[in-house]
């Protein structure tokens, strides 16, 4: 099958270097058309995988699960990820974009919605897991897609725009979400966390069918463009694929050690990123906020620090055009931030908050940062396979990281030690940034 993503499809002769102001028009109307949709598709991915994170305030209790039985059920999410995400990127490539990510959205929301019927263990490890196994595909997926539209030397800013969403998925989640389980307790005999679950859902049914009606494939396929602004952009794309070495096989993509090194960051960004925003709500009532409604309300801040620190290193990356130590500086960013929360504890609110919101500025920033090194160096099938790769093995920490800090929540009744071993992981993979070359990734 011909895939009609494929950004140098039909291409045939560049003609003449477009303008800087014409490129800088093109672009600026692409990213337009599409990031501020592809950022509400995520924001309600990625409000729908973590917002068992708020449940958990009622949940553990109305089900009399342990603190360990939690992490453990937020973290076998990746497992079904882990196991589905290079199938599905590969089918992405080859069908297009636009029907995979609605069949996506729309698995994922039901199974969401699904999760009011829990009532034991064994339920929620099997709702998580199902949640991954649908939910897999959908972020490398639009990875992959940012690819055929954008080159390299855009791609920083662009990751770091779309990637937002993250954080914008909990300042509006946050008080949402407490909102939902403060005031639908007992409506129709349910539970805040059940109604939180259901309503929830409901906006990726909604916009499933929209990437069906919105979405285009790739460049070819997208009516709203010119033929000269089509011309544009395919000659970016395509300057672009002609720096790259091409791997001639997925045997020997996944022979190559920068792959697997940049599987080994990315697993680190992400200790620090799940083990933030999983235990978010429950960080934030140990810094002394009570009310779940309340504790909605002050998720919102470290939240908002970090789409403002997303946006500024996103600009300043592309501008400079230099990686690494812009992948470095927020991973030791969340390293202090999370140090400093758990020293600060419980007698100093203020102080603890204040480092929350470094922490999530740092470690919710390093991901878009981090998309940037990969993607320099993958292009076509590699692209769809390498992203896929590094992205699931890179979310095995999001099994590991939730699960350890609830052993540790239950063996020292404290997430103090649990915040320092995220802090040492982010610092060893900051080191490991370092060893990549910056020839490699600065483009």
């Amino acid at each position: 099958m011909t895939n009609s993503g494929n950004p140098t499809a039909g291409l045939g002769g560049l003609g003449a270097t477009s303008s800087s102001a014409e490129q800088s028009a093109v672009y600026r109307k692409v990213t337009w058309r599409i990031i501020p949709f592809l950022m509400l598709c995520y924001v309600v991915a990625y409000l729908d995988r973590v917002n068992v994170g708020f449940a958990k305030l009622q949940m553990l209790h109305d089900l009399r699960f342990s603190d360990t039985v939690f992490g453990l059920g937020a973290g076998v999410f990746f497992l079904g990820y882990f196991l589905f995400e290079v199938p599905s990127n590969v089918i992405l490539h080859k069908v297009g974009a636009r029907v995979w990510i609605a069949r996506i959205m729309l698995t994922w929301a039901v199974i969401s919605g699904c999760f009011m019927f829990v009532e034991t263990p064994a339920s929620f490890y099997l709702m998580r897991f199902l949640l991954g196994l649908a939910e897999a595909g959908f972020f490398p997926g639009i990875i992959l897609y940012l690819t055929y539209w954008f080159p390299a030397a855009r791609r920083s800013r662009i990751i770091a725009t779309f990637m937002t969403a993250i954080p914008l998925s909990g300042v509006i989640g946050g008080p949402l979400s407490g909102w939902i389980m403060e005031s639908f307790t007992g409506v129709h005999g349910m539970t805040g966390w059940q109604w939180m679950f259901v309503l929830e859902a409901i906006p990726a049914v909604i916009l499933g069918v929209a990437v069906l009606l919105y979405l285009d494939d790739g460049i070819r396929s997208a009516k709203w463009l010119t033929e000269g602004e089509k011309r544009v952009l395919e000659q970016g794309i395509a300057q672009d694929v002609a720096g790259k070495a091409v791997h001639p096989s997925l045997g020997a993509l996944f022979s190559d050690r920068r792959v697997w090194l940049m599987a080994l960051i990315y697993f680190c960004c992400v200790m620090g990123q799940y083990g933030l925003t999983f235990w978010m709500p429950s960080l934030i009532k140990t810094a002394g906020i009570t009310g779940v409604l309340n504790v909605g309300m002050f998720t919102a801040i470290p939240y908002s620090a970090a789409v403002v620190a997303m946006l500024l290193l996103g600009r300043s990356s592309d501008k400079q055009r230099e990686r690494r130590w812009h992948l470095v500086t927020p991973m030791l960013m969340g390293a202090v931030g999370l140090v400093g929360s758990a020293l600060a504890g419980t007698n100093h609110t203020g102080v603890a908050i204040a480092f929350l919101s470094l922490a999530a500025a740092g470690v919710l920033a390093s991901a878009p940062l981090f998309w940037s090194l990969p993607t320099s160096f993958l292009n076509g099938v590699a692209a769809a396979a390498g992203i896929a790769a590094i992205n699931s093995v890179g979310n095995l920490a999001g099994f590991a990281s939730p699960y350890l800090i609830g052993v540790i929540k239950d063996a020292t009744q404290s997430t103090d030690i649990a915040l320092y071993v995220l802090a040492g992981v982010l610092v060893s993979g900051a080191a490991l940034v370092l060893s990549v070359p910056a020839r490699l990734v600065n483009r």
